[in-house]
């Protein structure tokens, strides 16, 4: 298998995987990840402790809208049986408690190539703060 072979198995993943989310599909979402893949989301805690399809499926059933999701700026490298992602995503829509996110994100996945295929082992979603004593987080930030 060539490089350039992987780094498209690995965008068409990441491709089917958003999908996933716009469509609120866990089981489609999930499937791109290991068993044991490890999780730093935007949300509490400092490691997801939900994934897996019912961590989704309840997320899902918190917006009233279609999920808005957008990644620009993907670079992927692979290697030999590992590779790396990095973007930066969109999130909007409107959630049932009436919040309206709408914000960009870092977004870095870890891949690693199991039976053939592969798979997410690594997710780190984060946004920047501001460094002036604050810390608030800044989701005002557009690329």
């Amino acid at each position: 298998m060539t490089k350039q072979t992987d780094e498209t198995q690995i965008r068409d993943m990441i491709e089917d995987w958003a999908a996933g989310l716009r469509a609120r599909d866990a089981e489609r979402v999930t499937r791109h990840g290991t068993e044991d893949m490890v999780q730093f989301s935007l949300a509490p805690p400092l490691v997801a402790d939900e994934s897996g399809p019912y961590g989704l499926e309840k997320w899902f059933a918190s917006w009233k809208t279609d999920i808005g999701y957008e990644i620009r700026d993907l670079e992927i490298v692979a290697g030999d049986g590992v590779a790396f992602s990095h973007s930066l995503n969109h999130l909007s829509g409107v959630k049932e408690s009436g919040d309206k996110p709408d914000l960009w994100f870092r977004h870095t996945l870890g891949f690693r190539k199991v039976e053939g295929e592969w798979k997410i082992v690594h997710a780190h979603e984060s946004v920047p703060f501001t460094m002036d004593g604050s810390s608030k987080a800044s989701i005002d930030l557009k690329p």
